[in-house]
């Protein structure tokens, strides 16, 4: 009896010991929130910088994504990190343009449109993101840009007057704008609610990419794509700064590296996702098209009045970051 307790003591002792070895060998967990679909191109860069960053820093820092708005609403990530509710989340920053103009560098209308020139607009806009951000005590990470914003109808759209009292979904100032210049009502929609919005008549359009219109399956109530590439607005990794100020050097230089590579590999797989989305709408019934002419000089019209609007705002710091990508 008392070699059978004796052994039941040991054996106590032992899992105590194993659990407090695992624990530390689990190293310190970080969440961080998303608001996109775990299946968005997005989402999977961000699971493949979190393995990295696992391995990187040898276990000692592990990240758990939370897609598709599960831990925080898309428009909550960014406080959630500042306020180090979570340690580190993506947020399409622009969203955040009413806190300041340079957050909204990446969606001024028909400035950059294809995906050199959106990496040239970023590297422009860094210095200044970096300095904003920093002082909201956040840090950048890294960031991956969204393909080309076209136009999503139920109907023929060859001019800006056939968009008139058409409800659409806003993300951020840039589209709540061009629906007020379009004749449209702009009502604030998270990616996550899309298609539960289309489906409830809620919204009627979007001005989104082909792969957000292939994620929400928009042929289900819309049927026409037009490719006007309004803008590429971008995700932003960003970390609460106090956070990563208190890591070692070893681990902080692991999560840089980890965050480079992430931006080159997230590039890529824009590219990527925005050919298969546009096949894939295709595929499933929708028009994709390209704007009239009539369309197209009338929304390039509504840009230039939305640039100098944007740069009346950003100031000397927007001044600076559109002649820098101007060069």
């Amino acid at each position: 009896m008392r070699q059978t307790i004796v052994k039941l003591v040991g054996s106590v002792v032992l899992i105590a010991a194993h659990a407090q070895v695992s624990t530390a060998l689990a190293g310190e967990k970080w969440d961080m929130p998303m608001a996109y679909p775990a299946t968005n191109f997005q989402s999977i860069n961000a699971d493949e910088f979190a393995k990295c960053v696992a391995t990187g820093t040898g276990g000692d820092i592990n990240i758990v994504t939370h897609p598709n708005g599960s831990l925080f609403k898309g428009n909550d990530i960014k406080r959630a990190v500042q306020t180090g509710q979570a340690q580190i989340g993506e947020r399409l920053l622009s969203s955040h343009e009413n806190e300041n103009a340079i957050y909204g560098t990446d969606s001024i209308p028909f400035l950059a449109t294809s995906y050199d020139a959106s990496v040239k607009l970023f590297k422009a806009a860094r210095p200044e993101l970096e300095k904003v951000l920093g002082g909201q005590g956040l840090k950048l990470l890294y960031s991956v840009p969204w393909p080309p914003q076209g136009l999503y109808f139920s109907k023929d759209v060859n001019k800006v007057e056939d968009m008139k009292g058409v409800r659409v979904r806003s993300y951020n100032k840039a589209t709540a704008r061009m629906a007020e210049l379009t004749g449209m009502v702009p009502i604030s929609i998270e990616a996550a609610e899309i298609s539960q919005a289309l489906s409830a008549g809620v919204i009627g359009s979007l001005i989104t990419s082909a792969v957000t219109g292939q994620d929400s399956k928009v042929w289900e109530n819309l049927n026409h794509f037009y490719e006007v590439k309004a803008w590429m607005p971008r995700n932003t990794v960003i970390v609460n700064k106090s956070i990563f100020d208190a890591l070692p050097d070893k681990n902080k230089a692991a999560i840089l590296d980890c965050s480079t590579k992430a931006e080159a590999s997230g590039l890529e797989k824009s590219k990527g996702a925005n050919d298969d989305a546009l096949a894939t709408l295709a595929k499933n019934g929708m028009k994709v098209l390209p704007p009239s002419a009539e369309l197209a000089a009338s929304m390039s019209k509504i840009g230039e009045t939305m640039t100098a609007e944007w740069v009346k705002n950003a100031g000397d710091a927007g001044k600076k970051v559109i002649d820098d990508f101007k060069k």
